[in-house]
């Protein structure tokens, strides 16, 4: 079985960040003060990224440019959940529960699947040794992961993901090879 975190060398492989919106007060779209300045902090921990994509939420935007980085363009794709998906998902979930929900619905998986072709797709828009940061929301990310590295073993990644947290996907030879999920402190 593939290992989630097996070692390769990183400087020849194109490298896909996917990371959750930061903090924001119900029901305003945009983000707060406290989601500003968390954003701006992880942003200063975070390497450089030749291609920036966000869903089209402001939430989303607004995080990637507090983050530092300009958006070279927003994807619908990363904004909103199928109805049939949304309806399979339950509160507090992590990596293992995303994994088996995807193995035992098939909507789920078509997500999953579909999620991670996109990300494999915008990836594969740099060249190796090149990163590529994507700004999106909650069970999108965690989804996406499970299509990306369906052989992985991604239950040590523990809870779901919170605000401005995320995935990094190792890329080579036209898919991707590991991960490893990013935690904020």
């Amino acid at each position: 079985m593939l290992s989630a975190s097996s070692q390769k060398d990183e400087s020849a492989m194109r490298i896909l960040e996917h990371r959750r919106h930061s903090l924001r007060s119900k029901p305003s779209p945009h983000l707060n003060q406290a989601g500003v300045t968390l954003a701006r902090r992880v942003g200063e921990r975070m390497g450089n990224f030749a291609l920036v994509v966000t869903s089209t939420l402001p939430r989303a935007y607004e995080t990637a440019i507090a983050m530092g980085y300009a958006v070279h363009e927003q994807n619908e794709q990363l904004a909103h959940l199928p109805e049939t998906v949304a309806r399979a998902l339950s509160d507090e979930m992590t990596f293992a529960d995303y994994m088996a929900l995807v193995r035992r619905d098939e909507a789920v998986a078509e997500y999953a699947a579909a999620q991670a072709a996109l990300l494999r797709q915008l990836v594969a828009r740099v060249r190796e040794g090149e990163a590529v940061l994507v700004i999106s929301h909650g069970a999108i990310i965690e989804l996406g992961a499970v299509g990306a590295l369906p052989q992985a073993d991604l239950s040590a990644w523990g809870r779901e993901l919170s605000q401005c947290e995320g995935v990094r996907l190792f890329y080579e030879d036209g898919a991707f090879v590991r991960g490893e999920v990013l935690r904020v402190s």
